[in-house]
């Protein structure tokens, strides 16, 4: 089984994968964020797509209903949701 995991903070035993950072017990939040690879935010933007495309021409169109979630640090997409979809950052999943 593939761990996919990038990175990754514990504490205590070393996980299954022997992956990620050891801490100490009692670590503020920012330093859990930091060795999480959790310091980052989830920014917002429309959805915008181009039709009728011979090269760079054609026309660009919105898709209003729809937003697209990507990282603040590598700017990498992460999902296409509606928009009604409520944003739960990085940093409050760990409080």
């Amino acid at each position: 089984m593939a761990h996919q995991i990038e990175q990754m903070a514990y504490v205590g035993a070393t996980p299954w994968h022997g992956l990620g950072n050891n801490l100490p017990q009692k670590q503020p939040i920012e330093v859990w964020q930091r060795e999480a690879g959790m310091d980052w935010q989830i920014l917002e933007s429309p959805v915008h797509f181009k039709s009728d495309a011979i090269g760079h021409l054609g026309a660009i169109h919105s898709f209003p209903e729809q937003k697209v979630l990507y990282r603040s640090d590598t700017k990498a997409p992460l999902s296409v949701v509606s928009q009604r979809y409520h944003t739960v950052q990085p940093k409050d999943v760990l409080e």
